[in-house]
């Protein structure tokens, strides 16, 4: 097995795949950054075998699933489509000496129209003239931002064109996350508009837990006090019970170490950037989105809320005039 992509979530994905995974697997890992793999190594002594791969190339040949966590389109077309490197082209050469079917599996959250180019070109791939050397993709995006990736609690949402091998990817995933919380949602594709779904409603209801705990501190009420009757009534969400914005009302959140550590605003913008756009290609109308942005964007060009996490709008809030 190969993991291709050790960022802020892919890395603590791939040690816990390690930590999941029996002592006879081998995880092959990859990563453009030399530090992160020296400290992974160090991290999974114990836990099991780990090699370094140079690229998706030479980690597809080894391995029969390939699990990448990749940062945007861009990178997904390099590690998968390159000519030279990439897992496609690798999967290839492999099946010309020992024709074996194979899962690749991209997990980040990646414009639909980049994850059907990529499925498009598998399908079209010279492996699949060889009937016994099947090679298969999954566009398997997650939910549950870094806390998540570290307590190994992320959801997964499954698109793959070939239903029958969800049971293998399910059990796989399952040491990243809860299995009752790995979902298969349709075809290629699929599992990228669920996330994409999923992240247009947490970005704008992180913005309005912001605006509604922010008239609460204004007013000098008790954010704690006010917060525990939020969480058991209507106003009840994710980002107040899981990640308060508010610093101190909860502990090893990232509003409570100066917003680090979580989703950083700028990748919230873009995925829900990516929820308009989705809204945009099907005919949905949509109301709260564009102003939703423009107030991401404000915050997020401010060098003091640039690169945290996405609800450090409540501080922007907290810290800005009334127009």
């Amino acid at each position: 097995m190969a993991f291709i992509g050790l960022g802020v979530m892919g890395y603590p994905m791939a040690l816990n795949l390690r930590k999941g995974l029996s002592p006879d697997y081998t995880l092959l890992i990859c990563d453009v950054v030399q530090d992160a793999i020296s400290r992974f190594q160090k991290d999974a002594e114990g836990k099991g075998p780990v090699e370094v791969v140079k690229n998706g190339f030479d980690a597809v040949q080894r391995a029969n699933m390939v699990i990448t966590m990749l940062p945007d389109s861009p990178v997904v077309k390099a590690v998968y489509l390159n000519s030279t490197t990439g897992i496609i082209a690798g999967a290839e050469a492999a099946a010309q000496c020992s024709p074996q079917k194979k899962i690749v599996m991209e997990c980040g959250t990646i414009e639909t129209a980049t994850i059907l180019e990529v499925a498009e070109s598998v399908e079209v791939s010279s492996v699949q003239s060889t009937p016994s050397s099947t090679l298969t993709f999954v566009d398997a995006p997650v939910s549950g931002g870094p806390m998540g990736a570290q307590d190994g609690t992320l959801t997964f949402m499954v698109g793959t064109n070939n239903k029958d091998i969800f049971p293998t990817v399910k059990s796989t995933l399952a040491h990243m996350g809860r299995a009752e919380s790995v979902f298969l949602c349709g075809n290629v594709g699929a599992g990228t508009a669920f996330k994409v779904i999923n992240n247009y409603l947490s970005a704008i209801t992180s913005l309005a837990a912001s605006e509604a705990l922010n008239i609460g501190v204004k007013m000098g009420l008790d954010p704690k006090l006010l917060t525990d009757v939020i969480n058991v009534s209507g106003g009840q969400c994710w980002v107040t019970s899981k990640s308060n914005p508010v610093p101190g009302v909860q502990q090893n959140v990232p509003s409570s170490r100066d917003y680090e550590g979580g989703f950083r605003i700028e990748l919230c913008a873009k995925v829900l950037k990516m929820g308009s756009e989705l809204a945009e290609m099907v005919g949905a109308k949509t109301i709260l989105d564009k102003p939703t942005l423009g107030a991401f964007d404000e915050a997020k060009n401010d060098s003091r809320y640039k690169g945290k996490d996405a609800r450090v709008v409540y501080r922007w809030l907290n810290e800005s005039e009334r127009k």
